[in-house]
């Protein structure tokens, strides 16, 4: 069944009458987690809301004022999911969320002319593409495209879409689909009348997507940039129509910032961000140097008192201070408790006799808030707790297991 979506994708409001309405379950992101919820499956005799497919998400909006949480089609039809239930006969208003809509249509048309241009100039199949939330990407069957492709890719396309170049949909019974149209096959459970989106002189396209009626509604498409896919495919970036304003107004805020940071013009921030990064990595480096240096200090210490345990702790410590100081006090018999870090995100390292650790680790890892794992004669955890009261409770267990 072709839908009124599908007829009329600029329509925004529709009517039409209940044909059913069961009690169904939706799976929704809740904190971060998917739960199912309870719904209703309300299927109508016709719809503006595109259920998902070919790519592009499904619609949102409301019926009779109840929201639209999902939409799918199941064969002929396409199934509406509502948190509360509509009387079967009644007439239900559909007002669609055209942002939403629109956002669609430009970037699903935007996808049909990038894969037409990419194939007539390149000879680069598209094998699939991906709808995002911000930005969308093409599948294409080659293992690279370069920065000159690119180039020659997006002139092509914002070449059509300043001549205004039309898009036309029809339908065809299957046999009588025109030899010249591409296809990556239809729905195992698709019946009836198929439709085909033509944009005029570049390309016809087996699609059940709802679409502009003219290139220039597109208004811009940018590539932004390739990553290699899977079995030496290419994914290609892209967005389009309103998105492109939005990239752009993102980009110019960000750009405010970095001048009120760096003091200087935009054109001076790539220099200024280079020479600042070295600078950091110098910092690091000599940081790094004296981390070490405190390492040694802190180890001839330890030797010249001889304990049988011995605990040290820096806020400012890593990873490599650890690493130094255990290092330094190798050959030492002594159990050695290491914390670096913030008091709510830091590192624990417990170094001595193997029966000693498999017995201490796991008690000191617990009282300091901790995840890791012993072996041999080695604790280490990433920790969440080493405020002064945890990290005096960890001294604790190690000095009552010495008495």
């Amino acid at each position: 069944m072709v839908f009124e979506c599908q007829k009329s994708p600029y329509k925004r409001e529709f009517t039409s009458t209940v044909v059913s309405c069961e009690p169904s379950q939706i799976e929704r992101l809740v904190q971060g987690k998917k739960e199912k919820i309870p719904a209703f499956e309300v299927i109508l005799e016709d719809t503006i809301f595109f259920p998902e497919g070919g790519g592009q998400p499904d619609d949102r909006g409301f019926l009779n004022g109840i929201p639209v949480l999902q939409v799918k089609r199941k064969g002929q039809d396409a199934v509406h999911f509502l948190p509360e239930c509509l009387d079967v006969r009644a007439q239900a208003i559909g007002v669609i969320d055209w942002e939403r809509r629109w956002d669609h249509m430009q970037q699903h048309s935007g996808q049909h002319l990038i894969t037409a241009i990419v194939d007539s100039l390149f000879g680069y199949k598209t094998t699939s593409w991906w709808l995002g939330e911000f930005v969308s990407h093409i599948e294409l069957d080659t293992a690279s495209v370069n920065d000159v492709q690119l180039q020659s890719i997006e002139n092509k396309v914002n070449e059509k879409i300043r001549e205004a170049t039309t898009v036309e949909v029809e339908e065809y019974e299957g046999d009588a689909i025109p030899q010249q149209v591409r296809s990556r096959g239809l729905p195992d459970d698709h019946v009836g009348r198929v439709r085909v989106v033509t944009i005029t002189g570049v390309d016809s396209n087996m699609c059940c997507g709802t679409h502009v009626s003219n290139l220039s509604h597109l208004q811009f498409i940018k590539l932004l940039h390739t990553e290699k896919g899977k079995k030496n495919k290419t994914n290609l970036f892209f967005i389009c129509g309103n998105r492109v304003q939005a990239f752009m107004n993102r980009s110019l805020e960000r750009e405010r910032q970095l001048t009120k940071i760096f003091k200087n013009g935009p054109e001076d921030h790539v220099d200024l961000a280079t020479k600042l990064q070295a600078s950091v990595k110098l910092s690091q480096k000599t940081l790094q140097a004296l981390m070490k240096e405190l390492a040694v200090v802190q180890a001839e210490k330890i030797k010249a008192e001889k304990p049988k345990f011995a605990v040290v702790h820096r806020k400012d410590g890593d990873a490599d201070f650890a690493i130094a100081l255990i290092a330094e006090l190798a050959s030492e018999d002594v159990t050695l408790l290491i914390t670096v870090g913030e008091d709510n995100n830091g590192q624990m390292t417990l170094v001595g006799q193997e029966e000693v650790i498999s017995t201490l680790g796991p008690k000191i890892c617990s009282c300091l808030a901790g995840k890791g794992a012993g072996k041999g004669k080695r604790f280490q955890a990433k920790v969440t707790q080493l405020g002064p009261s945890a990290r005096q409770q960890a001294e604790t267990i190690l000095r009552e297991s010495f008495q």
